[in-house]
């Protein structure tokens, strides 16, 4: 009895060993289709499917079928089935036997990793865009020191969260494509844009500080990259700190002083900064008014006060003398009404200075503040300009730069003009065909730096808008004979 044990043992062994060789030597063949077959039939077997060698042999079939791309439609998840059968081969016995350093090897070898990523770019090209991010992740964990199935793999997750629109879960495609690009990043990518999109990513999660350390990190492997330099002012920029964004470009173009869109950039950020200075001068200046304007009311409303009180003294006085003198009466009962409204009128201005004096408004500091921020204004606009002309001496038909100067000297103009239409008749008869003249010299230099950025892009409305006012502006002086005198 024991005799037929040993040989039912070892007839189970041979059984074993033929169906492994045979699905092998079909593989060795070329013939995977029936390797394939094969190989699925022995898994099916109770007998067989509890041994490491037969889901190592199909884990080795299924390799083969995704390297090949003719195969594709023999199993399209052939990598992921071949990794699946690597993964039951260590289970099936402990730690896959005496298969198991094999086994390990094949889930961790080239063969795997580039069946995984040939697979992912198959489901990529199909617009199956998850099962491509399962692949290429899966490809990503195989060899973790790689950074094409990461950064493809992220890309893969972007565009599955694309083609759902809004019926995509964001969240959880956005936290794998961080998770990718952030391996990517980890492990020395040399994309710029993806350093960029994974940045931006953090920023729009609100985690700036994490944005920037990325960005900063990036810089390290692309030292002097313009598109991470732009894209790390930006942030700054959105995120309020202007100074910094500014500093930071201001540094990139110190080292890069050929690079005329660095220029550019710099240009624009000056142009609105002196903007936010301005805004914030005139909120000064309005503040400031509205103290002084409390004030000069609270005066001239005691004055008022001061004149009824007076009045209704004397009518008093009046009644005692004549106390039947039924018109006195009706004018002092008239008067102290006035009385009681007027000091109504006062208690809310005194209420509203209060208010003002809690909030820490002092009229005259106001206003001195309002000339500093002023003067700012103007001389971060000449910083602005000196960029702007920077680029022109390099792309003289750089549109951005011909409109902004233009708009530069425009603007000054207006300014200038409202300060004419301000004077008095006394002002302007004695001086005022003089200033026009010089106000008309500002809007003009603006004329050639439009007419430029026209030939360069003639149909953007603003600056059509502009130039047409301009023109108007212009001919307005010319019919009051006024000539403009250009200052340098």
């Amino acid at each position: 009895m024991k005799q037929v044990l040993i040989l039912s043992a070892a007839s189970l062994f041979s059984l074993t060993a033929m169906a492994q060789n045979k699905a092998i030597l079909l593989k060795e063949q070329g013939a995977l289709d029936k390797a394939k077959t094969e190989i699925d039939a022995n898994v099916a077997e109770p007998k067989l499917s509890g041994k490491a060698k037969t889901w190592y042999t199909k884990g080795q079939i299924y390799e083969a079928i995704a390297l090949d791309p003719k195969l594709n439609t023999l199993d399209s998840n052939a990598a992921m089935v071949a990794y699946e059968s690597y993964k039951k081969a260590l289970e099936v016995e402990p730690n896959g036997g005496k298969m198991g350093k094999e086994i390990n090897e094949a889930l961790t070898g080239k063969m795997m990793y580039s069946a995984m990523m040939n697979q992912g770019v198959r489901k990529y090209q199909a617009k199956n865009y998850d099962a491509a991010y399962a692949a290429m992740s899966m490809a990503a964990q195989i060899n973790p020191a790689d950074t094409t199935a990461p950064m493809y793999a992220g890309i893969s997750a972007q565009q599955a969260m694309n083609a759902k629109g809004e019926g995509a879960n964001k969240a959880t495609y956005m936290t794998q494509t961080k998770e990718q690009f952030e391996k990517y990043g980890a492990n020395g990518g040399r994309d710029a844009t993806i350093w960029a999109s994974l940045a931006q990513m953090y920023n729009n999660d609100k985690e700036t500080d994490k944005a920037l350390a990325t960005l900063d990190k990036a810089l390290k492997v692309l030292p002097g990259n313009r598109d991470l330099n732009a894209t790390r002012v930006s942030i700054l920029q959105s995120s309020g700190r202007v100074d910094d964004a500014i500093a930071s470009m201001k540094d990139y173009y110190d080292k890069n002083p050929t690079d005329v869109q660095s220029a550019l950039n710099l240009a624009i950020l000056y142009d609105n900064k002196a903007t936010e200075y301005e805004k914030e001068a005139k909120k000064a200046l309005d503040s400031g008014k509205k103290g002084g304007q409390l004030s000069k009311k609270v005066a001239d409303e005691k004055a008022v006060l001061d004149t009824y009180n007076a009045e209704a003294a004397r009518l008093a006085g009046a009644i005692k003398k004549q106390p039947k003198n039924a018109e006195l009466k009706r004018q002092l009962t008239d008067l102290q009404a006035k009385v009681v409204e007027q000091k109504k009128k006062m208690a809310d201005l005194d209420a509203q200075m209060k208010e003002e004096a809690a909030k820490g408004v002092d009229g005259a500091a106001m206003q001195k503040n309002a000339g500093e921020l002023t003067k700012k204004a103007t001389e971060t606009r000449e910083l602005s300009k000196g960029y702007y002309n920077k680029v022109l001496a390099t792309d003289p038909n750089n549109f951005e730069a011909n409109f902004n100067l233009g708009v530069y000297y425009f603007n000054e103009g207006a300014e200038m003009k409202r300060e004419v239409d301000n004077m008095s008749m006394a002002d302007y008869t004695k001086n005022g065909k003089e200033v026009e003249g010089r106000v008309c010299g500002k809007f003009k230099q603006a004329l050639p730096y439009f007419t430029k950025a026209k030939s360069v892009k003639a149909d953007d409305n603003s600056l059509n808008t502009s130039l047409e006012q301009l023109e108007t502006i212009l001919k307005q002086f010319e019919g009051k004979n006024i000539a403009c005198v250009e200052s340098k």
